[in-house]
């Protein structure tokens, strides 16, 4: 019997093809999906994985045993899939591993209206019904099973992503674009089509097994390529997404890289002249800028735990207009509170086709701090070394401690933050500082307590 303890994570499911998630655990998924969702309707989208489609018609197959009707729309990004559920007010089910490696395969599930689907709304309950099924045996189909129904949505979701952003007056832009393989080469030449735009594409043919880099631009090394084609063609800037394409990285016209937190100010500094006084969110591991731009800007920031499904409904209790997290998640009221890479995309390329200088310039006023960047650190006992980090800044004179997630040390002139993975034995850690030195004193300090 498959261990499903292994392959449900605290958001999605996730594990190796077939080894772990095959094509009969796809379809008793969908099956307990609908159970769950009680749902009529359902629609899916797959990334480009060789197993994706499979999987995919799998789980359509369990949904309609259901009674439910499911709407396949094939090859999407997650935020595609997000934005049938959206438009179509329907529960979906993407078939991505993300930015993991070719042999992984997995499940995101949502809500009519793209309500995430986590451990404490609805997915612990799915896996109770699959295990269930697996230890005794499935339910017999209904006396009415639903239909299986083809749409394409690419056009539509486009469409509806440039009408949230005024691209019209922008100034000709040259934009290095890395698909990495990903979906970013399915979804960017429809929604950049008639921009006034330069495009250079990179890695856009669909390839599941990722033949260039991994499908992961948070890892420096994945973005080498992009930098130097920046440089060499003398771009305006270069965009690199994710394997599903639901996270967007920016790299400006010198081909340095521009930190995740700059991008969430400067979007919530444009969704704020838009929606004045509304409230943003942003993560914990968020540069100091953050908060501080939205206040500058008349809106209220709201720090949350890490996760989407946290920022997702923290945005729903406050009615928040963005968030963001340093992940280069980015979440907007107006796409039903979901991560949008490709809309934070499109602000980017307004906010630097409105004015004439360089976006190294413009993203300078939102990137005021020196950071680490997430430092990861293998450690046999999670829960003592945080307990031996804690206790060496505990009583000491300025700073604070909060445990919202993880831990958070702050002083006048820096912060740190440090939290447990859920799935491997790693602590990881971000630093911020006023200053490089700064910051460098206080990363040095703390890894010397973790790696002790």
């Amino acid at each position: 019997m498959a261990d499903l303890s292994q392959i449900v994570k605290a958001y999605d499911v996730r594990g190796v093809y077939p080894d772990q998630l095959d094509d009969q655990l796809a379809e008793l998924f969908g099956a307990a999906f609908v159970e769950v969702t009680e749902a009529e309707a359902i629609v899916i989208g797959h990334d480009m994985r060789p197993s994706s489609p499979g999987l995919a018609s799998s789980f359509a197959r369990g949904a309609v045993s259901r009674g439910a009707d499911a709407t396949i729309i094939g090859l999407c990004s997650t935020d595609q899939l997000y934005y049938a559920s959206g438009d179509m007010n329907l529960p979906g089910a993407m078939f991505t591993a993300s930015h993991n490696p070719a042999r992984y395969n997995g499940i995101k599930m949502c809500r009519a209206g793209a309500a995430p689907v986590g451990q404490d709304t609805g997915l612990a309950e799915i896996r109770a019904l699959v295990e269930g099924w697996l230890a005794d045996a499935p339910p017999a189909s209904v006396t009415k099973p639903g239909h299986i129904m083809q749409r394409d949505t690419l056009s539509d979701y486009a469409e509806y992503l440039l009408s949230l952003v005024d691209l019209s007056t922008i100034r000709p832009l040259k934009v290095v674009v890395d698909a990495g393989n990903g979906m970013g080469g399915h979804t960017v030449p429809t929604v950049f089509e008639g921009l006034p735009l330069d495009v250079v594409p990179m890695y856009f043919e669909l390839d599941g097994t990722f033949p260039n880099h991994e499908a992961n631009p948070l890892d420096p090394k994945n973005i080498v390529d992009l930098q130097a084609r920046v440089r060499a063609e003398g771009a305006d800037l270069g965009l690199a997404f994710d394997g599903d394409a639901d996270r967007c990285f920016v790299v400006d016209e010198r081909g340095e890289g521009v930190s995740p937190s700059a991008i969430a100010a400067l979007v919530a500094a444009r969704e704020l002249a838009k929606h004045p006084g509304s409230t943003v969110i942003h993560n914990l591991i968020t540069s100091w800028s953050v908060p501080e731009v939205v206040r500058e800007h008349g809106g209220t920031p709201v720090r949350t735990r890490v996760g989407h499904s946290f920022i997702k409904q923290e945005m729903a209790n406050t009615g928040a207009v963005f968030g963001g997290e340093h992940s280069a998640h980015y979440y907007f009221r107006d796409f039903w509170n979901a991560d949008t890479g490709m809309l934070a995309a499109l602000h980017v390329l307004a906010a630097l086709g409105g004015q004439d200088g360089p976006l190294s310039e413009l993203v300078s006023s939102y990137d005021r701090y020196a950071d680490s960047g997430e430092i990861n650190s293998t450690v046999d006992d999670q829960a003592g070394r945080m307990a031996a980090v804690r206790e060496a800044f505990a009583n000491r004179d300025g700073v604070t401690i909060d445990e919202l997630d993880g831990l958070t040390v702050t002083a006048a002139d820096w912060w740190f933050n440090l939290r447990p993975s859920n799935t491997e034995p790693l602590l990881r850690l971000n630093v911020e500082a006023r200053d490089e030195t700064t910051m460098g004193k206080a990363r040095d300090e703390v890894l010397s307590l973790i790696r002790a």
